[in-house]
């Protein structure tokens, strides 16, 4: 049978196709997943969300003995596997779409998180015949995607939003381990590991994000950079930059802002939200303090941003009263998540720096 064969040949060179599999996945996926609002990438999430709710089921329901059909028993064994490549496809869009709307400086451990279920996914075949461990893992990936789901349906981000989020996954759940208990006549007092399991993540979700760990999702960063002017036009915005310099790439010029005193410094980005989203988006200017050794908030200055165009709602800030030092822009959210930033630093001049001008 054409299957075993497959099944034969895996299984003797699995040591160097998951490796492989895992990499070319990734790339695949990281080139064809485009805007976190389409249709057609959620309908792929949701189709593996309801694969993986099957094999669930399957598996549990064939271990209770419930599942009699011949057919359904020839390709029981099969079952874990399915598991493994739904939940390894959803993991790499997850990590994918939350890597772009992260600043690493502040939510690297939730991108961590996904990384390690990413890879630790091609080793986890055989715990997949675990129903604690299959539950686990399929409350994470329920709680991620909702996560970003319902912003996107909604057309409304906030705490409310992301709470209901984790008790709609709760109650889900809650109804899968429900359901398995029954069919296996396990009672609730002798295993409550899987209950255990998903309410420790459940907390665990929440304590990341109201720490801001957990990216500002579905809101995405996509250009951002300092300049010493820009301007609206028609055709979009007209900035005035130094020109680039391969020197200047590698003695760290390309940071730099050569000012004169009296000037203005600009700050611009353009922020990706979906079509029916508006948000309130902060530019928070700091600088280094060298005597306190530490970042000082010098302004926040705030704007309303709306969905819907694939480069990002455009907007910039411009700061007078700068001073020669280390400075950085925080792109913020109302809520105080950071979606990235621009650290450089302010170099003062008496001739003024030839510019050149480009239109975002």
């Amino acid at each position: 049978m054409l299957i075993n064969k497959i099944k034969v040949f895996y299984i003797k060179y699995e040591d160097y196709a998951s490796p492989l599999f895992l990499l070319g996945g990734f790339v695949f996926d990281n080139l064809t997943l485009r805007r976190i609002d389409l249709w057609a990438e959620n309908l792929m999430m949701i189709i593996y969300l309801g694969i993986a709710l099957v094999g669930v089921l399957f598996i549990n329901f064939f271990h209770a003995g419930r599942i009699q059909y011949l057919f359904f028993k020839k390709f029981a064994v099969y079952f874990p596997f399915i598991l493994q490549f739904v939940f390894g496809g959803l993991f790499s869009a997850f990590f994918i779409f939350y890597f772009r709307s992260a600043s690493i400086g502040t939510s690297w451990l939730f991108i961590l998180m996904l990384a390690t279920i990413l890879v630790g996914n091609e080793k986890f075949q055989k715990r997949y015949l675990r129903f604690n461990f299959q539950i686990s893992i399929f409350f994470i990936a329920l709680f991620s995607y909702m996560v970003f789901a319902l912003p996107i349906f909604l057309g409304r981000m906030g705490v409310g939003i992301f709470l209901l989020s984790g008790i709609f996954s709760l109650v889900f759940a809650g109804l899968i381990i429900f359901l398995v208990f029954k069919v296996q006549k396990i009672k609730f007092n002798k295993n409550n590991r899987a209950v255990v399991s998903i309410v420790s993540i459940y907390v665990i979700f929440n304590f990341l994000y109201f720490l801001n760990i957990i990216p500002p999702i579905p809101l995405v960063l996509k250009e951002d950079n300092v300049y010493h002017e820009v301007k609206k036009i028609q055709s979009g915005y007209e900035v005035s930059l130094e020109p680039f310099t391969w020197r200047g790439l590698f003695n760290r010029e390309d940071s730099m802002i050569h000012w004169q005193k009296g000037k203005p410094v600009y700050y611009y980005s353009a922020i990706f939200a979906p079509t029916k989203i508006s948000a309130n988006i902060f530019h928070r200017w700091s600088y280094f303090d060298i005597t306190k050794g530490n970042w000082v908030i010098s302004d926040t200055l705030s704007f309303k941003i709306t969905g819907g165009r694939d480069g990002g709602y455009r907007g910039y800030s411009f700061k007078y009263g700068m001073k020669p030092g280390k400075w950085r822009v925080d792109v913020v959210t109302d809520r105080g998540q950071i979606l990235g930033g621009k650290k450089f630093e302010v170099v003062e001049v008496n001739i003024p720096p030839k510019l050149e001008k480009r239109i975002r």
